[in-house]
């Protein structure tokens, strides 16, 4: 087991985040990458909330796909949510990899590091 977000001091760091329904925990939108970007990003605000922190706090996004042809479609999803949720206009730092993912429903997953006031 793991935890969803750990905070030390003035940096919450969140897991890894895959494109699954918080309610019922299944994995959405097969073979997506783009809605399922958008699913995991979600995900991520309401852990980074819950942690006293917004979208606007993250410092880095690393994005982890299963192939590097979804780059383009998950960049789409990926600019349009940061783009929504960082009102300061300041964008966070993203690392993207192509790796193999936990689970075959999967095609991406994202973790992030923000800074807490």
């Amino acid at each position: 087991m793991f935890s969803q977000g750990v905070r030390k001091g003035p940096l919450l760091q969140v897991s890894g985040q895959g494109p699954q329904d918080p309610a019922t925990g299944e994995y959405v939108h097969p073979g997506d990458v783009k809605a399922q970007t958008r699913r995991v990003l979600e995900n991520i605000k309401a852990v980074l909330e819950a942690g006293g922190a917004s979208v606007d706090d993250v410092l880095m996004f690393r994005v982890y796909l299963t192939t590097r042809d979804d780059f383009a479609a998950m960049n789409e999803a990926y600019s349009a949510f940061v783009t929504e949720n960082c009102p300061s206009g300041v964008l966070p730092c993203r690392t993207t990899v192509a790796v193999e993912l936990p689970h075959p429903s999967m095609l991406v997953e994202i973790d992030a590091l923000a800074s807490v006031s």
